[in-house]
């Protein structure tokens, strides 16, 4: 190996890249920030909060995002990647129906539950910000499709017609709008909450 070579494998990080990492930390600094305030139940919060919560200037905070909705979509975007684990469901297609049915509702309540501000807030922006919009539309596609999977055989049984009315119906009772208004504005627990999803889901699956 040449001088010169090894020079460059052990030479120290360019100016250019220590000002690309500071950027990155920077720019995850205000994302964070951002969900942080939604936990906390700030659900507009305005570029002097936000820059205040990462520790910058509300004069740096624009370097990094074109504006607030170019912001509000990176951070629900760094939500969703970070739940994607909890969007699995524990268990197989050719188990039980009731352990099915469990297995998915405790997955949809815990996945709901950690999603928290974060959904409200993408669904009052989805009107307004395409791009929410289409990973809003992805998200609900990617659950309708693991109903459709976990729950093949029931569906398969109840014909075409009636299969499509039924996961219909599943679809909306386990969504995030759905469990949102039964703890919300029925003012359920999350234990009655899970009771109800359950006692509905069977009585469309065992039809």
């Amino acid at each position: 190996m040449s001088s010169s070579a090894a020079h460059s494998e052990t030479a120290e990080p360019s100016a250019e890249d220590g000002r690309h990492a500071r950027r990155e930390r920077n720019r995850l600094a205000v994302v964070d920030a951002m969900l942080q305030l939604y936990r906390d139940g700030n659900l507009d919060p305005s570029s002097d909060e936000i820059a205040e919560r990462a520790g910058l200037s509300p004069r740096s905070l624009f370097r990094y995002f074109e504006d607030l909705d170019d912001l509000v979509r990176v951070a629900i975007s760094r939500q969703h990647e970070r739940l994607e684990p909890l969007a699995r469901v524990d268990t197989a297609s050719d188990g039980p129906l009731a352990e099915r049915i469990e297995r998915l509702v405790e997955q949809r309540l815990r996945l709901f539950e950690k999603i928290g501000s974060v959904g409200l807030v993408s669904r009052v922006r989805e009107p307004f910000q395409p791009l929410i919009a289409s990973e809003l539309a992805i998200s609900r596609s990617f659950l309708r499709r693991q109903l459709e999977q976990l729950f093949q055989p029931e569906l398969t049984q109840q014909g075409k017609g009636a299969a499509a009315v039924t996961l219909a119906a599943a679809d909306v009772l386990t969504s995030f709008e759905s469990v949102r208004l039964l703890l919300d504005d029925q003012q359920l627990t999350p234990a009655q909450v899970h009771a109800t999803l359950v006692g509905a889901l069977t009585s469309l699956l065992e039809a």
